[in-house]
């Protein structure tokens, strides 16, 4: 099948490579990151994760969705914030029996997609594994033990389970513990949950996971993240979430505890525009439509929108 991974960053670069790995030979990466694009066009992609170091070539590369021809499958991978611009330029490798793949962080991405494509050419779902890119060229992955990445149809169909089940087969092969479930809805709620604690609160004290676990200001703030969602999702008849987040934690803990989630990331690296809205943004969103109250989750965004909305005005040293 020919795919394009729109939006090649760290979690899409990471994606595409597990997939070449798996067997897929006909792959196209897309990102704006010229320099990144350039160096894997010249020589290939370097893929870490704890089995090893991996050269993967073959890859085609685009700046840009526009002329890249009609594919079988197109993987979004870019921040949930650009979904509408991507997808304008991505309609033009999109034809009638293309499906598209929205594995970004968040809540809420499948509803949006559904602007641009029906719900039974849609699938939506989540990796559980930290990203980062240190340089052009080279990725690395940190996936969480056991099933580690999750992903199902929005609405069930032939097509939609075709190109499912050879993601899957790709995934496994290339290295990931995959599934493809017909309803796959708790285990986003799962992962945006999880992110949704330990991202926000690392971007807004700039600090590591393991420093924002040792500090009992801080995981109080996570856990009241966490109780929120689950109040919210249980309300949404998504039960299980809190159960589920106390018996991950040690396991999430031991996975990252060494790394900046990617909104802390963009915060503290980078400065740039974070996923706040689809995280714990979107738990607020969903609390006031089922009349849950989520005060921490409705602050927290708050303060991270100001800080986005401000790095040129903040404290330098000067």
């Amino acid at each position: 099948m020919k795919i394009a991974m729109i939006g090649s960053g760290a979690a899409g670069s990471v994606f595409a490579a597990y997939l070449k790995k798996g067997g897929a030979d006909d792959i196209t990466l897309v990102d704006r990151y010229k320099a990144h694009m350039d160096k894997i066009a010249e020589s290939g992609l370097v893929m870490k994760d704890p089995t090893g170091e991996y050269h993967l070539e073959g890859f085609k590369t685009a700046y840009s969705a526009e002329d890249i021809g009609i594919m079988d499958v197109v993987v979004l991978m870019v921040k949930a914030t650009q979904t509408d611009s991507a997808m304008k330029s991505a309609m033009k490798c999109i034809g009638p029996d293309t499906v598209v793949v929205t594995l970004q962080n968040g809540l809420g991405n499948d509803e949006r997609l559904k602007k641009y494509v029906p719900g039974n050419r849609l699938i939506f779902g989540c990796g559980n594994m930290g990203t980062e890119l240190p340089e052009p060229g080279r990725c690395v992955s940190k996936p969480f033990p056991g099933n580690n990445m999750f992903f199902g149809p929005s609405e069930k169909c032939g097509r939609t389970d075709a190109v499912g089940k050879y993601i899957e087969e790709c995934f496994t092969k290339g290295g990931l513990s995959p599934r493809y479930y017909d309803d796959v809805r708790p285990y986003v709620w799962r992962k945006a949950t999880s992110n949704s604690g330990f991202n926000t609160t690392c971007a807004i004290l700039r600090s590591k996971v393991r420093y924002v676990a040792a500090d009992e200001n801080g995981m109080a703030l996570v856990w009241q993240i966490w109780r929120e969602a689950a109040d919210v999702a249980e309300a949404l008849g998504i039960p299980g979430i809190w159960e589920y987040m106390q018996e991950q934690f040690p396991s999430i803990l031991a996975s990252i505890g060494d790394y900046y989630p990617s909104m802390a990331q963009d915060v503290v690296l980078n400065q740039r525009e974070t996923e706040v809205t689809c995280l714990t943004g979107a738990i607020s969103d969903y609390g006031k439509k089922v009349g849950v109250p989520t005060p921490t989750c409705d602050v927290l965004t708050q303060v991270v929108k100001y800080l986005e909305a401000n790095y040129e005005n903040m404290y330098k040293g000067e």
